[in-house]
Formats: C-alpha cells, structure tokens, sequence
C-alpha cells in the first residue's frame, strides 16, 4: 500500500511513523509513506498556500492551485483509490472504515489548516473526507497521523499475530474483554479463575460475555447501532 501525505508541515508527520508498528510495516514493504510540502507546488516566491477568504469570513483558506498542481503531479505517476481530505465535519473514523482503507493500494491524504481549504477542491478533487472526532484541531496532520496508524496496524502482514489485530475493540462492534497476564496474583488481586482453567472453549464463552457487558455498560451506543 502507498500512502502520499500532502501537508504545509511535513516535519510533524516524520515522528509518529518513525516509530514501532508503522516503521517495522515500513520497512518489511507493507506500506510506503511518502509526504509532499504543499509549499513546494506554490506558485509565488514567498510559497503563498492560503488568501483571504471571499464575503468577508475570518481566518485564511488554503488555496486551490497549489492544491490542485499536488494532486494532478501525483495522479500522473499512478491512479488513487482514494483522495481524502481530514476535515471535521467528514465521516466519522470507527474500525470499519479503517478496515476498509487497509484493502486499498493507494491513497492521497490532504491535511488541512486555517479556516479550511476552497470548496471547489471538496466539489471537485477530494473523493472522501474523515473526521477523527467532533472537536477542531489546529491542523490536519494529526488526524491523517490516526488514520494511517488505524489501518496500517491491520493490513495483513503487519502484525505477526494477525488474530490479536481482529480480536480489538470495535471490530466485531463490541468493546475487546479485559485482559490479564502474569502474576496471576498480585496483592490479593486474582486473574479470574476461568483464564487459568485451560479450557478454551468456555474461556471463549466468558470473553464474549465480558465483551458485551463492557460494551452495554460503557459504549451501549454501539449496541444500538446493530439494532
């Protein structure tokens, strides 16, 4: 899978995937992660990427063109699945959409900033948009560095134990049980009996009933959405 960044700070991205998991998926030709400064396709000599915005709203908006040359230089050299823009009011980011993401080839993630991007660009360009939460971030590096970390960890291959990535939380949409190791006591505190007992088959029985009561008790919207 190949991922291209297009954002105006490069350097915030470098660290998260710098990193354990998305490093080692790096590194094994799991995943490419290419970032591209946005600066780099201005077309002024003080790489100009945002102007103020028409009918008088506050803030700046990222311009089209630089925008626009970013993505046509990159879909000349290869077709995208998807090209999606980090925006708050996008679908919201949950594990089936990570999971879906994971299955492509690839992809073009836009991080915004200022007030926005130009609308034409979502008209127009942008295929899909992803929220990360119902709150604002200064810019949109942050989100794409959660949405890259949510559907690298599950693209087969780069996990060695591929079932612990399917046993999370949200991939069946219920909450993952608690889970236990080693002491099996510790200050009077007991690892629940049936974990020890070897016998698999009611170890699974428990974990689905503790995955539905956590579920109820702590995340019952998510109950209600499989009604």
């Amino acid at each position: 899978m190949r991922i291209d960044i297009i954002t105006i700070f490069p350097e915030l991205l470098k660290s998260p995937f710098g990193h354990s998991i998305i490093k080692r998926a790096q590194e094994k030709g799991h995943v490419e992660i290419h970032f591209h400064n946005l600066r780099d396709y201005a077309t002024n000599k003080h790489k100009s990427v945002d102007d103020y915005a028409f009918g008088g709203e506050a803030g700046m908006v990222m311009m089209i063109e630089p925008i626009d040359r970013a993505i046509t230089a990159l879909k000349e050299e290869r077709n995208y699945d998807e090209i999606i823009y980090t925006s708050p009011d996008g679908i919201k980011y949950n594990q089936k959409e990570a999971n879906k993401l994971a299955t492509l080839k690839n992809i073009i993630i836009l991080c915004g900033h200022y007030k926005g991007i130009d609308q034409r660009i979502r008209d127009h360009i942008i295929t899909k948009e992803i929220s990360i939460g119902d709150y604002v971030l200064t810019g949109g590096e942050l989100a794409a560095a959660v949405i890259i970390n949510g559907l690298v960890r599950i693209i087969p291959g780069v996990i060695s134990d591929e079932t612990s990535a399917l046993t999370d939380s949200f991939q069946d949409d219920l909450l993952a049980p608690p889970v236990y190791t080693r002491p099996s006591e510790y200050k009077g505190w007991k690892v629940p009996d049936i974990l020890l007992s070897g016998n698999f088959k009611e170890i699974d029985k428990w974990k689905e009933d503790q995955s539905y009561k956590r579920t109820k008790c702590l995340r019952p919207d998510l109950l209600d959405e499989q009604e």
